[in-house]
């Protein structure tokens, strides 16, 4: 009964240290993570959209696991784009625009969310909508916010 109480306790601990925004000692420190966050965002959503394209073959269950990655990651490098962090492939204008930054980046959000709810019903038609829909939104904000 210890074990159990000492694995829920550590669990816990866990998921609260993953759910706690992440701190940066410089502005290196915050590009690279928002680099690499975006970097595996990317290869996730590319898995679906080659299928959603016929570049790949449809399987469901990746395209589901994949989409749900790619929602869990698209909310995660904004922290990184904080006062000071300057610099990388970012476009100065995302700390003078910062309201229109992060209006794409929301709507970025909302996107690919919707692939990753049209994954899990396994529809193809379904995703491949989802799948133009993010996409246009992610250039959107490249076009506007990257060097």
């Amino acid at each position: 009964m210890k074990a159990i109480a000492a694995f829920a306790v550590a669990a816990t601990l866990s998921v609260s240290a993953l759910a706690e925004t992440p701190t940066f000692a410089n502005a290196q420190e915050a590009i690279k993570f928002r680099q690499a966050t975006l970097k595996e965002l990317q290869q996730n959503f590319k898995r679906v959209a080659d299928m959603a394209n016929g570049r790949a073959a449809f399987d469901a269950g990746v395209a589901e696991s994949s989409a749900a990655r790619a929602a869990e990651l698209i909310k995660q490098p904004w922290v990184g784009f904080g006062p000071g962090t300057e610099g990388g492939k970012a476009d100065s204008d995302i700390w003078k625009e910062q309201d229109k930054f992060k209006a794409a980046a929301s709507r970025a959000e909302g996107e690919v969310a919707k692939v990753a709810a049209a994954a899990k019903t396994g529809n193809l038609d379904a995703i491949k909508a989802a799948v133009g829909n993010a996409g246009a939104s992610c250039k959107a904000c490249h076009d506007a916010f990257r060097n």
